[in-house]
């Protein structure tokens, strides 16, 4: 349509020549401008472009640079200039416009991604076509498959005109596969064997692995990541002269196959001489040494050198210089085979903070995030609080992700922004349920649950449900910012009819309804005590198959209970996230006792604690242990059996079924109900009053899964048992506390943070369960972490 409409333009041109004086034939004076051929361009643009007004006079240079002017603008595929007497006709045939772009085929390259290229350089739906554009993107989008190792690659374009001057632009790629690596072939290693530098690379041959890490597939860009990883690990073994001095890369005939020659010069080894330090220092001498890393005599190493060259920074920062730059420079003695560091401090101004900004989050108030800040606006920057302040924002537990980034204040070199980016993520429930998970059955209700209750960090949680096993109503909430010192106050009342028979526990039921007030107050930024009082009233139920200790309880102590219980807890978290943390350490010691005078008198002391450190490349150990005790005192005879502990399941033993690890009780013959008689038959769970639990999981993340910060996956190793210091004669599964007796498990674990709350299941393999323990190899719940 271009070419028809082109060719028109020219006979319009031929046709003027025969009864026109030609434009080029002398100079005149323009009396008039018309412009032919215009579909959506306007004429305002042309003119604008034209370097011709009316009553200029033109000539055959001008009409030139008229019509390169206009080809100039992108906008036409062809222009004819013509004169009419003294009017000077402009023929234009616009360049088709895009009206679609269609991709098909692309899975390694994202479409938005192509699209935003493509957009960039000037093709996008709405745009002015251009054909050059298309084939230099063809090429570009040719090398980047190139770079990915995937030599197979087809990228085809069809262009298909359509009516109204318009074009649709497809796509079609074939990606093929990622051609594999084969072998690495290293010339010139003397002192150290290939395949100890290649165990340094993230490329290599194919493994037993390599069908999840992918690790055999080549990557240009992931060539030159292990180049400079190979060249790092020599630096810092004081190979200093060290240089990669080629690289071939060869490609089978069919594509498939990669091999690769890297050519290397290891040079001498050499030592640190003297370490000096240069430029204004701004903190004592002293101090800067104590931070330098490197000693006269040890083996040079340039993590050494440029980690001292970051601390020295970090601290210079955390005075204010937020902009200070130290660099190391080696200094060769070849005769001697040392070096000679220098570390040149440049500390540049002292940095205030003009304002602390938040960025992402929609629906947390910015009050809640500003009470985090640890770096105030317009005092001096300090790089340790404004870190702080960032792990401090994760430890809420609201986003996904947290990122801080130092904006120079323009027109000022003494000025920064501090803005903070946030992307929220579930952090509560609400509405109407309907569940199901192992050991509770059916689970009916409607609850509001929310740690950050419209965005102002309250949390607030209203309960009404129904599963096989409890009715319950309950409300609680906690202001956790009761003063501006960071002290929490919260309150919580419910009522609940709990059918323990239906919960893997032994034959018995309670109606409890109560309320309770807590403190807590914050002693450090990583630490805090808190205590509470509460009251409780409780009625127990026998079921129809009283067991001995159920018997003996009720008979001793009674049935009806008013309970007032006093509380405390000390806190120390140093974790780096609220939720899914892959780093630090968290303690929890806690004592519940029921007060003296009340129903009921006895306590409870708990501890539990975990510690995430990072192991190799992105895998994370976790280590857990709780841990309880609990008894009776006063004129209660023995600790009650429902505020036993109980184990097995989610956050106890996975592969046991849940509250089944431990004692169970001694049920009566039903032929004598004052259990004059008894006997063995069918016991159930009544737990004990010591728990020893802990484990050990290794977090890896999930393959071909591209966002990573919702779920969290392990392989674990569970250890635990539930005791009793005061076991029956007759009792089953009591023990006191024994380290044989301990149950283990291994498996496999996984949580999800949706939408609904954390889903999460297992797959275990208890080792070495009993006759009485019952196991469960696959567990899921809603609502619970492992």
């Amino acid at each position: 349509m271009t070419r028809l409409f082109t060719g028109l333009i020219l006979s319009f041109a031929l046709a003027i020549s025969t009864f026109a004086t030609s434009v080029y034939a002398e100079v005149f004076q323009v009396d008039d401008i018309r412009i032919e051929g215009l579909q959506r361009v306007s004429a305002g643009t042309v003119f604008a472009a034209l370097p011709i007004s009316v009553g200029d006079l033109v000539d055959d240079p001008l009409v030139r640079d008229a019509t390169r002017s206009l080809f100039r603008t992108g906008y036409f595929a062809d222009v004819v200039m013509a004169r009419e007497n003294g009017v000077l006709v402009i023929g234009l045939a616009e360049r088709p416009a895009v009206t679609e772009i269609n991709l098909e085929g692309n899975k390694a390259i994202e479409t938005d991604q192509l699209l935003d290229a493509l957009r960039d350089n000037g093709l996008a739906e709405g745009q002015i076509f251009r054909q050059v554009i298309l084939e230099g993107m063809v090429q570009e989008l040719q090398r980047q498959y190139v770079s990915q190792g995937r030599y197979g690659a087809l990228v085809k374009t069809d262009v298909k005109k359509l009516p109204r001057n318009r074009v649709a632009i497809n796509i079609d790629i074939d990606e093929g596969d990622v051609a594999k690596i084969r072998h690495i072939n290293i010339v010139g290693n003397n002192d150290f064997s290939e395949e100890v530098l290649l165990d340094e690379f993230e490329q290599n041959t194919t493994g037993w692995l390599s069908w999840i890490s992918s690790n055999d597939k080549y990557s240009r860009e992931k060539l030159s990541g292990d180049l400079e990883t190979l060249e790092t690990w020599y630096l810092d073994r004081g190979y200093l002269k060290f240089a990669v001095q080629s690289t071939q890369v060869s490609i089978s005939p069919n594509k498939e196959s990669v091999y690769i020659t890297i050519n290397i010069d290891e040079g001498d080894v050499y030592t640190v001489g003297k370490v000096e330090l240069s430029g204004e220092l701004m903190i004592p001498e002293i101090q800067v040494r104590m931070m330098i890393l490197m000693r006269e005599g040890m083996t040079f190493s340039q993590t050494l050198m440029t980690t001292s060259s970051e601390y020295i920074t970090r601290r210079l920062g955390n005075e204010g210089y937020t902009f200070a730059q130290v660099e190391g420079f080696p200094e060769v003695d070849e005769e001697d085979k040392t070096a000679k560091i220098t570390f040149v401090v440049t500390p540049g101004m002292r940095a205030y903070v003009r304002r602390v900004e938040f960025r992402g989050n929609t629906k947390t108030a910015d009050t809640v995030l500003r009470r985090e800040m640890r770096q105030m606006e317009g005092s001096s920057a300090n790089n340790a609080l404004i870190e702080h302040s960032k792990v401090r924002l994760e430890r809420l537990g609201y986003f996904k992700e947290v990122q801080v980034e130092n904006v120079p204040v323009p027109g000022t070199n003494d000025q920064l922004d501090v803005i903070y980016s946030v992307e929220e993520q579930p952090s509560g429930s609400v509405g109407a349920s309907v569940g199901f998970a192992q050991g509770t059955g059916l689970i009916l209700g409607a609850n509001l649950s929310e740690n950050n209750f419209l965005g102002t960090g309250k949390q607030i949680g209203v309960g009404l449900n129904k599963s096989t096993y409890q009715s319950s109503l309950s409300f609680s909430y906690t202001e956790p910012y009761y003063t501006i010192d960071g002290v929490s106050v919260g309150y919580s009342i419910y009522a609940r009819e709990t059918d323990y028979g239906d919960f893997n526990i032994s034959s018995f039921s309670t109606d409890t309804y109560g309320a309770s007030v807590n403190w807590s107050y914050p002693i450090s930024d990583i630490q805090r005590i808190g205590f509470g009082f509460g009251y409780e009233n409780l009625d127990v139920s026998t079921g129809s198959f009283d067991s001995v200790e159920i018997t003996d309880f009720v008979n001793e102590n009674g049935n009806l209970f008013d309970v007032f219980t006093f509380n405390a807890n000390w806190v120390k978290s140093t974790l780096n996230r609220g939720m899914f943390a892959t780093r630090g350490a968290s303690q929890r010691v806690g004592l519940a006792l029921a007060l003296p005078g009340s129903g009921l008198e006895y306590y409870k002391m708990t501890y539990s604690g975990e510690y995430l450190r990072g192991l190799y490349g992105p895998l994370t150990l976790k280590l857990r242990a709780d841990l309880g005790f609990g008894e009776s005192y006063g004129d209660t005879t023995t600790m009650p059996f429902f505020k036993n502990f109980y184990g097995g399941g989610f956050g106890s033993v996975r592969g046991f079924k849940k509250n089944t690890l431990g004692p169970q009780d001694t049920p009566c013959n039903l032929a004598n109900p004052p259990c004059a008689s008894r006997f063995i038959d069918d016991p159930d769970p009544i737990g004990g009053n010591v728990q020893i639990e802990f484990g050990a999981d290794v977090i890896f993340p999930l393959p071909f899964l591209k966002d990573q910060r919702s779920v969290q996956a392990s392989f674990f190793f569970d250890a635990g048992n539930i005791f009793n210091t005061k076991c029956g004669d007759s009792q089953v599964n009591c023990f006191k506390p024994d380290v044989g007796e301990l149950r283990y498990s291994v498996g496999l674990g996984a949580t999800w943070l949706s939408g609904f709350g954390p889903i999460t299941f297992s797959i275990g393999k208890p080792l070495n369960g009993s006759d009485f323990d019952e196991t469960e190899v696959f567990q899921f719940s809603l609502g619970n972490q492992f």
